[in-house]
């Protein structure tokens, strides 16, 4: 028998996490988590309603003016308290991940955790870094200054496929730049953003800075994204749940940031290097068994490597280890959930009527028939305009065109409603550098696919959404700029009073 992480004590009070304490919901609506390796139920909780919601924000605000007013030191310092606290729990906080989402150790050990301990230490330093215009005298009598200012109570949704990365990419820029928080994780995975909220109190972070509800996005998260006591709203999951997201904001007039879905282009040019480019379109498409917004989707590959390539990447899929995430040796674990994994089925099963299914296509027996797993799928010769070409799947599924000219290997890449992420392969600079440029994405990759670090932006064009995740440029997104003019002459009657007495 694989260890687990026990979670049966560990939120026996409840999934909110409110004012510095857990605390069970009051929807009157109960949920479980189950681990999507077997089927089981993990641990049943009550689900947050608006009254939850509208606590959180409460305390949110109550907490917002010290915080606000502390200094970027201060808060930087806290922040450095809070990271070191979290690699105590690093453990901890790996087995956690991965029961709750299936994902093997190795992924959660290598790539979730780290990362977003890496995220707190950089926002940490950040936090000493919100500068605004200098001083100076633009108009000759005046001296203008911008001041960069929180905005208040920030109210997030954050999707299920990585609930720890979500929860800081949220938390962080907004709390660095001095606002406080309540952010919604998935009721399906609501263990390491609770974790998270209780290390920062552990650190030293006032109560009621960082807050958690735990509930279904049309009660709890609709009652948190309508709230009149927050100020901006930023929430990452589907480009249709993000429209409904952004009419609720609209009423309220709150400032938005949405990362939304993605159908990311490979674009394989033919003078690339073959082995790299199969090596890096299987790890693209099958991170976190696809269920990635940026994983590498439609692989465009130009016709003289075209058929070497497929070959390439079916014989790879066909080595890539599925299994329990937590038993040694297994590179893919299940999807989320079996609701999810029969979505994924059903996309390539349709898929059959129009297209080749090379490699995979089908649940695995055996041991993992009780889980929510599907193999690694590679899906060949589909129509540009087909549903499993054009629609995200979130899955292990990868579909592979050929294309001719470079100038067509671009336009098709472009050819969807999307633009999170991309990338272009080949050893041509110049190739590689008009991909760059021409590509609607935003984060195009050069000879790899899917490394994210804390110091660069993360964020797309067009239905994936406006508004940028980690890095410097987040603060854009949890800041107001605040323009100040003061006379220098202290002349009673100014020269522009003319316009109104002589």
């Amino acid at each position: 028998m694989v260890q687990r992480f026990d979670v049966s004590d560990r939120f026996a009070a409840g999934a909110q996490y409110v004012a510095g304490r857990l605390a069970p919901g009051s929807s009157g609506s109960s949920h479980a988590v189950v681990d999507p390796a077997t089927g089981e139920r993990v641990h049943p909780f009550e689900l947050a309603g608006a009254a939850d919601v509208d606590r959180a924000v409460g305390a949110a605000r109550e907490a917002f003016p010290a915080w606000a007013g502390s200094t970027p030191a201060d808060r930087s310092d806290a922040m450095h308290r809070w990271a070191a606290r979290l690699r105590e729990l690093t453990g901890e906080f790996v087995y956690a991940e991965s029961l709750q989402c299936g994902k093997p150790l190795k992924l959660s050990a290598e790539f979730d955790v780290p990362g977003s301990f890496d995220n707190v230490a950089f926002f940490a330093g950040a936090a000493r870094q919100l500068p605004g215009v200098a001083a100076a005298e633009y108009s000759g009598e005046h001296t203008s200054y911008v001041r960069r200012e929180p905005l208040g109570v920030i109210g997030s949704v954050a999707p299920w496929n990585y609930p720890l990365q979500m929860a800081a990419w949220k938390i962080l820029p907004a709390v660095a730049a001095g606002n406080t928080i309540v952010l919604k994780p998935s009721e399906l995975t609501p263990f390491t953003s609770l974790m998270f909220a209780e290390a920062a109190r552990e650190a030293g972070i006032p109560d009621g800075v960082v807050n958690i509800v735990t509930g279904a996005g049309r009660e709890a998260g609709e009652a948190l994204v309508g709230h009149p006591g927050v100020a901006m709203t930023s929430f990452t999951g589907s480009t249709a749940v993000g429209k409904r997201v952004a009419e609720i904001a609209t009423g309220t007039v709150k400032r938005l940031h949405l990362e939304l879905g993605g159908k990311a282009p490979f674009v394989v040019f033919d003078d690339a290097d073959l082995e790299a480019a199969a090596h890096g379109a299987v790890a693209g498409a099958l991170i976190n068994s696809g269920q990635d917004c940026t994983a590498a989707t439609r692989a465009y590959v130009q016709r003289p490597l075209y058929e070497a390539f497929v070959a390439a990447v079916a014989d790879l899929m066909g080595g890539v280890r599925v299994g329990d995430p937590f038993a040694d040796g297994t590179d893919l674990g299940p999807l989320i959930s079996h609701a999810q994994r029969d979505r994924v089925a059903g996309f390539v099963d349709r898929a059959r009527a129009y297209a080749t299914v090379v490699t995979g296509g089908a649940a695995p027996g055996g041991d993992l028939a009780k889980g929510a797993y599907y193999l690694p799928t590679l899906i060949a010769d589909a129509p540009q305009d087909s549903e499993i070409v054009q629609h995200e799947v979130f899955g292990p599924v990868l579909a592979v065109l050929p294309f001719d000219s470079d100038d067509e290997g671009i336009a098709l890449a472009n050819d969807t409603p999307y633009g999170l992420a991309a990338s272009a392969w080949s050893r041509d600079v110049f190739r590689t550098g008009r991909a760059a440029r021409e590509i609607q994405a935003g984060c195009v990759w050069i000879n790899d696919h899917i490394p994210i670090i804390s110091e660069m932006p993360h964020g797309g064009y067009k239905a994936s959404g406006h508004g940028k995740d980690m890095s410097a440029y987040s603060f854009e997104e949890y800041t107001q700029i605040k323009h100040v003019m003061s006379d220098t002459t202290g002349a009673a009657r100014k020269p522009w009073h003319r316009t109104v007495f002589g």
